[in-house]
């Protein structure tokens, strides 16, 4: 056998390395357990969310000792699992006041939708609920839309009037779910999370990925499963 072949067949071998260890990273942080499993989403009526003129969402006490800023697509799996994982432990030190959560929504994954919009107009529903500022509902509709009613990347997708249901089941009110199901928000959603976009690109170097969370201008890791006790010593 060449040289060349075997340095040929080495490569190969070391992607096939490579890709099995990403894989066996991403299979363990599915399998990640469930931080303070069994709190559910925010439930402190002093908690309160503000719809901000650039359109992001700002979640948590007026008193909140410190604000993170996260970046999600409604449609990203690994957002998904961020929420599923973390999304307790959040929503707890939110009700605590030790932390706030600015979420910036983006919709780069239109077009991996079967609607070819469902990002956007998810990112507008969440708008339409944080606008009304009813802390509690914002906090367990944003769970319920990136847990168990977030739709696969490729598949069916969730309608507006589907959409506004959750909204209902969350207990917003009844303007809330009429500025969902009419798409009220849509067009100034596209061009927020389009904003949101560019800003995550520059914060990361040009290259747009989700999950991201920051404190100030760093990027936490959080692999690191203590992030969030870490955040908030």
């Amino acid at each position: 056998m060449s040289s060349a072949t075997t340095y040929a067949l080495g490569a190969v071998a070391l992607v096939l390395i490579v890709l099995i260890v990403i894989a066996a990273i991403r299979w363990g942080r599915d399998d990640a357990a469930v931080r303070n499993d069994g709190y559910g989403s925010a439930r402190n009526e002093t908690v309160h969310s503000v719809l901000e003129q650039n359109g992001s969402i700002l979640l948590g006490r007026p008193d909140a000792k410190k604000t993170i800023d996260v970046f999600e697509d409604p449609l990203c799996p690994g957002c998904g699992s961020l929420e599923r994982i973390y999304g307790q432990e959040i929503a707890q030190k939110i009700d605590e006041g030790a932390l706030a959560v600015r979420y910036r929504l983006v919709n780069f994954l239109d077009a991996r939708s079967r609607s070819k919009d469902y990002s956007t107009r998810a990112v507008a529903a969440n708008q339409c609920v944080a606008e009304a500022g009813a802390g509690p509902v914002y906090s367990k509709f944003h769970t319920e839309l990136f847990t168990t009613k977030r739709p696969s990347e490729g598949g069916a997708d969730l309608s507006n009037e589907e959409l506004a249901a959750i909204a209902g089941d969350a207990g917003a009110a009844e303007s809330v779910r009429q500025c969902i199901a009419t798409g009220a928000k849509v067009d100034s959603a596209r061009s927020s999370a389009m904003a949101q976009t560019a800003a995550l690109g520059e914060a990361l170097g040009g290259s747009a990925a989700t999950p991201a969370v920051f404190d100030g201008a760093t990027k936490i890791d959080t692999n690191d499963e203590n992030w969030v006790v870490s955040l908030t010593k």
